[in-house]
């Protein structure tokens, strides 16, 4: 059962209450009980006993001992010593701490003492995470991304904790990629533009219609990755807008892209269509981003399946080419990512399935990528969908 901080640290302090409480209580009667029985003799002029008793003296503070006196006439009377003046210079006499109202006060003192002791540890182990936290948070922010917390607990520091080492997590690695895509950006516009340049400077009255659409490949590749560059910061981006939101038709968004492609969509809605919430232009460039790799890659049939598993619409994409190897399917999604023995005259620009990643990953959904059990490989888009 979990507990709040704050709970923890109301019981903490009823508890330590508790200890003092039973504490003083037992010390008071103990100090009481250490005081030996008295014989009290009351006698009048002529010796005669009035009046007899055996006792413990009864402490009033400020006033001394009393004693109560049963008479021989059935009376009480009550016998009261004050306390003795000390003369100035005198000494102080042994073990202060156990007589008198002083005593009661040093006793006190020294319970006080023993529960602040015992209860230190009790405090110190819930404010020693929030140290921790605060420590981290001030390192994360003078720039240490790499920065993170213990998450031990179960309690709101915890649950603090954890959602801390997640933001950071994502922050590092949103900044890592921003990193990368520059750093990478260059490399891959300077290659077409060099072939643009040759290109040009190949041009003549003689110029085959091969050196021309070869220029006009290039350029499209430079559009293309510009395009897809843009998209992708915006996409990155959180609070920028991406589109309005609306109920989108998967099934027809992917017979629509099916046909331009050329793919094969395989009906299992039985004629029921898969709405799901979102960006129209967005689902639809991933499904096409899907379909064109799909194709380049494939070497053959592209099928395309759409339907609803639970509280999900599933878009696979499968096609019969060589495959991934299943150490690379995870990074088949970073940006600019190519498989081994791609070269890029097969086409692409690198960013296409990151571009899917981020869209899936704007409309709360998912993609993988599988094996295929006749060869080739599918990928896996999946977004949350309405009840139609």
């Amino acid at each position: 059962m979990r507990f709040p901080i704050y709970l923890r640290i109301w019981l903490a302090v009823v508890v330590g209450v508790g200890i003092l409480t039973v504490a003083f209580g037992w010390l008071w009667r103990f100090n009481a009980e250490q005081a030996p029985a008295r014989e009290i003799v009351i006698r009048n002029e002529s010796g005669d006993v009035l009046g007899q008793t055996r006792q413990r003296p009864v402490r009033v503070p400020g006033q001394g001992v009393e004693f109560q006196v049963v008479m021989n006439d059935g009376g009480t009377l009550v016998v009261q010593i004050p306390p003795r003046p000390r003369r100035e210079g005198e000494g102080i006499p042994p073990r202060p701490w156990a007589r008198g109202p002083e005593g009661l006060l040093w006793m006190l003192a020294i319970v006080a003492l023993a529960v602040a002791i015992g209860t230190y540890p009790i405090i110190r182990r819930l404010t020693q995470r929030l140290e921790d936290l605060r420590r981290g948070v001030e390192r994360w922010g003078e720039g240490d991304l790499s920065v993170r917390v213990k998450e031990t607990g179960s309690d709101e520091v915890a649950f603090l904790a954890r959602r801390f080492n997640h933001a950071a997590e994502r922050v590092e690695t949103l900044v890592k990629t921003h990193k990368s895509l520059l750093a990478n950006a260059s490399h891959e516009l300077r290659s077409p533009l060099a072939r643009i340049r040759m290109g040009l400077e190949l041009m003549g009255s003689g110029t085959t219609p091969t050196v021309r659409g070869e220029i006009s490949r290039n350029i499209a590749e430079l559009d293309q990755l510009i395009d897809e560059i843009l998209l992708s910061s915006r996409l990155d981006a959180r609070e920028s807008d991406i589109g309005s939101i609306e109920q989108v038709d998967l099934t027809g968004l992917a017979a629509e892209e099916c046909a331009r492609s050329g793919a094969e969509l395989v009906e299992v809605n039985q004629g029921r269509a898969i709405v799901a919430d979102g960006v129209s232009r967005l689902l639809r460039r991933a499904i096409r981003n899907l379909l064109e790799n799909a194709r380049r890659y494939g070497n053959g049939l592209v099928t395309v399946e759409v339907k609803r598993e639970g509280s999900q619409a599933v878009v696979r994409v499968s096609d019969q080419g060589p495959g991934v190897p299943p150490a690379e399917r995870e990074r088949i999604f970073e940006p600019f990512y190519r498989l081994q023995g791609v070269s890029e005259r097969d086409g692409g620009v690198g960013l296409g399935l990151a571009l899917v990643r981020s869209i899936a990953t704007r409309h709360n959904g998912s993609v993988r990528c599988e094996g295929n059990s006749n060869g080739g490989a599918t990928f896996v888009f999946n977004l949350p969908c309405h009840e139609v």
